[in-house]
């Protein structure tokens, strides 16, 4: 049987403890662009700060702001700006640097030198961690420092610490999201009003929503961005933006919007991650239609959401705001409180950090542990289909169009013939496909625009049940 001792302290001993306990550690923040973001962070660092060094154990002070631009804003008196953002990476006062700039270049070279000089970033910048994560996240593993990017998806949505942390003991099969509120406010005022998407971009670019160069936007590339993001943490692989299927909303009709209400479905502009098989996956963004019974269907205007399946779990939706200055701010914060929660110090001074727990990953796993999964080509993909060909008012054009699906495999759920446009002689008709691979679609479209009686493009849009 064994007993225990107690050991009586010395008085130093319970001194040195005392002062310990009495001590406060500070974490000091450098901020790089001031902008929406970057201001919006700084206000909710000042405004909560009580909260926010409770749950950090820490206090968090902002000691030296980054901005090309003047800063202005109440309650920012007293902290050091610089011109150079580059004086904020090597500022020996700094702990964690928020780069909140914007673009890659000069990001790159930014974080680059931030990690080489010893700290821990914190970026909301999601092209950056799509397209150079997996070089960075190594620099960060030779310097022992850490990034952290939860406000680079989806705004305000915790969903990366979801994803690696929550879902943890999941084995994730899919996972689907409405993850750029551009695209998915220009897709709402189609339906609900009927309008064009050219009408509604300028309305979004009048509102703020759109830059003046929508392009990232409406083309799917931001998006995509997010999604090869989510879909490295979800299955484990390494980022690989270069293989995502990218596809924009520019083309989406009204007359499609429409048709796809009377089916049952909405189109969302979705990014689509999901496992074909053991060793395959599909990374996508496109238009999609969704049952209007699913609860993501019901996602309006700029706001967001991502839906994940996982085998434990089953479905969970995650479902804010993907923008703006204070939905953003609040996940970069978090990373902000996460970072500070782990951060380990030495007992004898309260400004020589000596590392962060480094149990969290950047990507879920270590970078030895990530897998090697195929990223599929978009002629291997597999789903359902709307499909829309305008045809001439000919006896027997259905009977032909159904033959060159069925030659090609592929099952029709469901087609609705419209009324005849009487000035062109052409109806539309409408068909929904069960699930087949696109290459078959492929086949089975070059054949039927070869008819005679079919003018026109013929409109292509995928279909996901969110099962």
């Amino acid at each position: 049987m064994h007993t225990s001792e107690s050991v009586p302290h010395s008085a130093d001993t319970l001194k040195t403890d005392a002062e310990d306990v009495a001590r406060k550690e500070k974490v000091r923040l450098g901020i790089c662009g001031i902008g929406t973001v970057g201001g919006g962070t700084v206000d909710v660092l000042l405004r909560n700060a009580e909260e926010i060094n409770a749950r950090s154990g820490v206090d968090v002070e902002v000691v030296h702001l980054g901005s090309r631009r003047e800063v202005q804003g109440s309650g920012r008196a007293g902290i050091r700006v610089s011109r150079d953002i580059f004086d904020v990476a090597h500022d020996p006062e700094v702990d964690i640097l928020v780069e909140l700039i914007g673009g890659t270049t000069v990001a790159r070279k930014l974080v680059t030198q931030a990690l080489k000089a010893g700290k821990h970033v914190v970026t909301a910048n999601k092209a950056l961690i799509a397209e150079h994560g997996n070089e960075l996240f190594a620099l960060a593993d030779e310097y022992k420092v850490t990034i952290a990017f939860e406000s680079a998806v989806a705004g305000g949505i915790p969903i990366i610490s979801a994803l690696r942390e929550g879902l943890a003991a999941n084995r994730i099969d899919w996972l689907a999201g409405i993850i750029n509120g551009t695209g998915n406010f220009i897709l709402t005022e189609m339906r609900d009003k009927g309008r064009e998407f050219k009408e509604v971009l300028t309305e979004a670019q009048a509102l703020g929503y759109a830059e003046a160069d929508p392009t990232f936007d409406v083309e799917g590339i931001d998006a995509a961005h997010k999604l090869v993001i989510l879909a490295s943490i979800a299955f484990g692989i390494p980022l690989d933006f270069q293989k995502v299927y990218t596809e924009g909303i520019a083309n989406i009709e009204p007359l499609d919007v429409e048709y796809a209400e009377e089916l049952g479905f909405r189109i969302k502009h979705l990014g689509v991650a999901k496992r074909q098989s053991e060793s395959k996956v599909e990374i996508r963004v496109h238009p999609t239609l969704i049952p209007e019974e699913r609860l993501i269907a019901k996602v309006d205007g700029v706001m967001n959401a991502v839906m994940v399946y996982g085998d434990a779990v089953g479905p969970t939706l995650y479902y804010g705001a993907g923008a703006g200055a204070e939905p953003t701010a609040s996940a970069v914060i978090a990373d902000i409180v996460r970072l500070c929660r782990g951060m380990r110090f030495q007992p004898s001074s309260q400004d020589k950090r000596i590392g962060v727990n480094e149990s969290m990953p950047s990507l879920g796993v270590s970078a030895k542990d990530l897998g090697s999964l195929d990223v599929l080509e978009a002629c291997n993909f597999s789903s359902s289909y709307y499909l829309r060909v305008t045809a001439q008012d000919r006896p027997g054009v259905l009977a032909h169009i159904t033959q060159i699906l069925s030659t090609n495999n592929i099952s029709v759920r469901a087609i609705i013939q419209k009324k005849v446009d009487s000035e062109h002689d052409t109806l539309p008709i409408i068909i929904l496909t069960k699930c087949v691979q696109e290459k078959h679609v492929d086949s089975a479209l070059e054949s039927i625009a070869a008819l005679e009686s079919v003018s026109d493009s013929i409109v292509r849009i995928r279909v996901e049940d969110l099962a």
